[in-house]
C-alpha cells in the first residue's frame, strides 16, 4: 500500500462514533471524521488501493450515478470511516469566474465566485429571479446512499450550499454589503425565501435510513470576523441554522455545523441559540482546534483540525507531527474526531493524507 499505509479492518459503527461526540465514552483511539475529499484523491485509493474502476457520474444516467456512489461509499468504508457525508440539493443561479487549476492532479477548473454582478439588486429581481420549486432537489444520492451503505456505517447529508453562501451568491459580497444599508427589507425577503427552501430540504431527509445527523456547510467569515456584523448574522442567518437544528433534534438526529472563518463573536449563538451539535473545519491561523476543543469540548464536539496548509505543504513526517499534537490534547477531552481542518483537497499529496489517518490508528 501507498508508503507503507495499509487499509484497516472496516469495522464502521456509527452509534459509537455518535457516543464518542457525544461525550458519552472516550475511545482508545479517535475516530475519524471528514468533510469531504476532492475526486482525485478518492480516485486513486478507489483505483491504486482498493482496484476498483472508477465511474464518473454523468448526468441523467442513473447506472453511472450508482455505480459512482458505490465507489463513493467503498472509499470511505475501506479507509476506516463510520459515516459516509454527502451533500446535493437544489441549484441557485450563481455567477463564477474560471481559473486554471494547478493541483498537480487536477482534472477540472477551478471556479471563484463573482462578487462583483449583483443578480438581485431590486424588488423586481427578486421577482424575476428563478427561485427553484421546494421539491426540486434532487434526492436520489442521498436515498442511494443511505440504502446501500454496509452493515454499521451510517449517512450525514447537508445541502450543497447553506443560507450565507446562497445569500452573498444572489447579492454578491459587495452588494450584500450594501444592501445590508440601503434595503434591509430586501435582505431579509431574500434570506427567508431561501431558509424556507432548505428547511423543506431537510424536513423531506429527516427520516432516511441510516440517517445520523445534518453536516450544514455554511462559510460565515474571514480570518478577522464574520462576513457581516454579529448582529447581522443574528438576525438574517442564524435563524435558519436553528431551525435546522431543530428538525434535526427533533426526529432523533445530530445537527454539526461546518463553517470557516474566525466565527468567536457567535460561537455562544451557535451553540445556545441555533443549537449546534458539533463544530466542523478550523484552521491554525484562526484558531488551532486544540484551543477550541479545550475551551469547548464539554458542550459541542470538535470535528476535525489538521491545518490543510499543513496536509498540503508539509512531509509526511510534519503530517504525523501534527496530528499526533492535536490526537494528545484533544482526544483524551471526549466530544473529539479526527481528520483535516477543511477537507481533503486534490493539492493534498496522498501520503500526507494517509499519515493522517495511520497517526489515528495509533489511538491516544
Amino acid at each position: 500500500m501507498a508508503n507503507g499505509f495499509t487499509l484497516p479492518r472496516p469495522e464502521p459503527d456509527w452509534q459509537r462514533l455518535v457516543r464518542a461526540l457525544d461525550g458519552e465514552e472516550i475511545p482508545s483511539r479517535p475516530p475519524v471524521f471528514e468533510y469531504f475529499a476532492d475526486a482525485e484523491i478518492m480516485r486513486a485509493v478507489v483505483e491504486g488501493m482498493l482496484g476498483r474502476k472508477w465511474i464518473s457520474p454523468v448526468a441523467g444516467d442513473r447506472a453511472s450515478f450508482a455505480a459512482y456512489l458505490d465507489n463513493y461509499i467503498a472509499f470511505w468504508y475501506h479507509l476506516g470511516y463510520d459515516t459516509v457525508h454527502y451533500f446535493t440539493g437544489m441549484s441557485l443561479p450563481s455567477r463564477t469566474i474560471g481559473a486554471a487549476n494547478t493541483a498537480q492532479a487536477a482534472s477540472r477548473e477551478r471556479h471563484w465566485a463573482d462578487e462583483h454582478t449583483r443578480q438581485i439588486q431590486s424588488w423586481e429581481d427578486f421577482e424575476r429571479y428563478p427561485w427553484p420549486r421546494p421539491g426540486q432537489a434532487d434526492y436520489f444520492p442521498l436515498e442511494y446512499l443511505s440504502r446501500h451503505l454496509p452493515e454499521g456505517m451510517g449517512l450525514t447529508a447537508e445541502h450543497n450550499s447553506h443560507i450565507v453562501e446562497l445569500t452573498i451568491n444572489a447579492f454578491t459580497y459587495e452588494g450584500l454589503a450594501l444592501a445590508l444599508y440601503d434595503q434591509p427589507d430586501l435582505v431579509l425577503a431574500v434570506t427567508e425565501r431561501i431558509a424556507g427552501l432548505l428547511e423543506r430540504f431537510f424536513e423531506t431527509i429527516a427520516d432516511l435510513p441510516n440517517l445520523v445527523a445534518f453536516l450544514t456547510g455554511d462559510d460565515m467569515g474571514f480570518r478577522s470576523g464574520t462576513f457581516v456584523s454579529p448582529d447581522d448574522m443574528r438576525r438574517y442567518f442564524l435563524p435558519s441554522h436553528a431551525r435546522i437544528a431543530q428538525i434535526a433534534h427533533e426526529h432523533g438526529k445530530r445537527h454539526y455545523l461546518h463553517a470557516c472563518g474566525n466565527l468567536s463573536t457567535i460561537m455562544e449563538d451557535l451553540i445556545e441559540s441555533v443549537g449546534i451539535d458539533g463544530k466542523h473545519s478550523f484552521e491554525d491561523a484562526i484558531q488551532p482546534v486544540e484551543d477550541f476543543h479545550r475551551r469547548y469540548h464539554d458542550r459541542i464536539a470538535s470535528l476535525g483540525g489538521v491545518d490543510v496548509d499543513v496536509l498540503a505543504r508539509g512531509s509526511v513526517d510534519d503530517v504525523r507531527r501534527r496530528t499526533r499534537e492535536i490526537i494528545d490534547a484533544c482526544a483524551p477531552l471526549g466530544r473529539f474526531a479526527l481528520g483535516s481542518g477543511n477537507s481533503v483537497t486534490n493539492y493534498i499529496p496522498l501520503e500526507n493524507y494517509l499519515a493522517m489517518l495511520g497517526e489515528a490508528r495509533l489511538g491516544c
